[in-house]
């Protein structure tokens, strides 16, 4: 089974990144709200606001680049030792279903964790769901894997899947999902390897029929990044083009 724009639908947002310098602020958040107190999952970073050295276009890509560096000077700071960049749409764009592709190629290197992923608009969390198109993390590096969080089963009991990805450092890939009001597909390059369906349990199980906004961010240590090797810094995530495509009535 492949996973392409389906028929019958129609792209109603998008980011080329054709415009060098900072990302589009009429469609990216940055977000920095977890600063002082610390980020989830025992992350070790600062999301850096607006800045070149973080998140910036430049010939036609997204770069969100982590650096080894200790921001000691900004009002925010609680004590991290990297910085980076986590961009969101919230409050720009949000959808209920549709289908999802970014192409992307991935940093690596022990401790990096990117994703591309989903919240629901609500701010409930795991109440609103979670979907995860992609993650990555630089010690496992010819694996990305996919997630779903709902209330009936998130963090280490999320349900989800994984798919070898032996270039995923070095190439372009679509990673892409397809959420419908029967249920969440997950991709790369047109294959399907996880299936979410919606089941007849409850929104504790399935809160998908609401709105959610899409997040790009590279995260470093944490539950899942793991130790990290300072050597690696600078390492950068690369995007090519986020695009969304909804059916047409």
């Amino acid at each position: 089974m492949t996973t392409t724009p389906p028929e019958g639908y129609r792209l109603v947002w998008s980011d080329e990144f054709e415009r060098d310098g900072a990302p589009d602020p009429a469609k990216w958040v940055h977000d920095t709200v977890r600063n002082r107190e610390g980020w989830f999952n025992h992350e070790r970073q600062y999301y850096a606001r607006a800045s070149d050295d973080n998140a910036q276009v430049r010939n036609g890509k997204l770069l969100i680049t982590a650096r080894r560096e200790t921001p000691r000077d900004a009002p925010d700071w609680g004590g991290q030792h990297y910085t980076s960049a986590r961009l969101n749409t919230r409050g720009k764009a949000e959808w209920t279903y549709g289908f999802f592709e970014v192409s992307a190629r991935l940093p690596c290197g022990r401790g990096t964790w990117p994703a591309i992923w989903m919240l629901g608009s609500g701010g409930r969390w795991p109440d609103d769901g979670e979907f995860d198109i992609m993650e990555h993390m630089g010690r496992n590096p010819a694996q990305v894997s996919s997630a779903v969080h709902v209330a009936a089963g998130h963090g280490g009991q999320n349900i989800g899947g994984a798919f070898p990805l032996p270039d995923a450092c070095t190439a372009f890939h679509r990673y892409q999902l397809h959420w419908t009001p029967e249920g969440a597909s997950f991709g790369v390059d047109g294959f399907v390897y996880f299936r979410y369906p919606k089941l007849d349990t409850g929104p504790r199980a399935w809160p998908f029929d609401r709105p959610q906004f899409l997040l790009l961010n590279l995260a470093i240590g944490g539950d899942l990044g793991g130790e990290v090797d300072d050597a690696i810094f600078p390492v950068t995530m690369e995007i090519d083009y986020v695009r969304v495509y909804q059916r047409q009535p």
